[in-house]
């Protein structure tokens, strides 16, 4: 993908879907265009002149249970690796694993590196990071790679109806 000019990336449709949720919930703050595109949270971290553990990494995984397969969004730091058996545990499923491109996309609406932790094209079950309350203001993506939206952990958990956890 190519970088996008900031006119271009507001009005993606994913970041206009973003900018719609964070105003019907009252959200001041405003999505922020990086100069370049943002495909991990370290990037995102060096764009914003930022500790990486301040991004709000969203992460997609297919969870199991005993007779169903769900997708499950999980609102890490991004200076933290999931632990997928500590999630499998904590939510009571017989597995979590990494959802693959193509599943992100057609269960969050969003394309991985832009995967935003509101406004997914279906309801997904979220798990928040409890790490990121060590923060005032954490950063999340906003529908496109290029686009970012400050936020807080009270927020996202009021955003996303999301389950506080250790993730890591």
């Amino acid at each position: 993908m190519t970088d996008r000019s900031p006119g271009d990336v507001l009005d993606d449709p994913c970041v206009r879907r973003v900018a719609a949720a964070l105003a019907s919930f009252g959200v001041r703050g405003q999505i922020t265009v990086l100069n370049d595109a943002a495909n991990t949270a370290r990037q995102a971290a060096e764009a914003l002149g930022i500790e990486i553990a301040q991004i709000a990494n969203s992460l997609v995984f297919t969870a199991r249970g005993s007779t169903t397969i769900l997708p499950l969004l999980v609102i890490a730091s991004g200076a933290h690796r999931v632990d997928t058996r500590r999630l499998a545990d904590l939510l009571e499923l017989s597995a979590v694993s990494l959802a693959d491109a193509e599943y992100v996309r057609q269960q969050t609406g969003f394309t991985i590196g832009g995967v935003a932790p509101i406004a997914p094209s279906h309801p997904i079950e979220t798990v928040v990071d409890v790490s990121l309350s060590r923060y005032d203001r954490v950063w999340a993506a906003a529908g496109h790679p290029q686009a970012v939206f400050p936020t807080s952990y009270d927020e996202l958990l009021r955003l996303t109806q999301g389950h506080p956890a250790e993730v890591a």
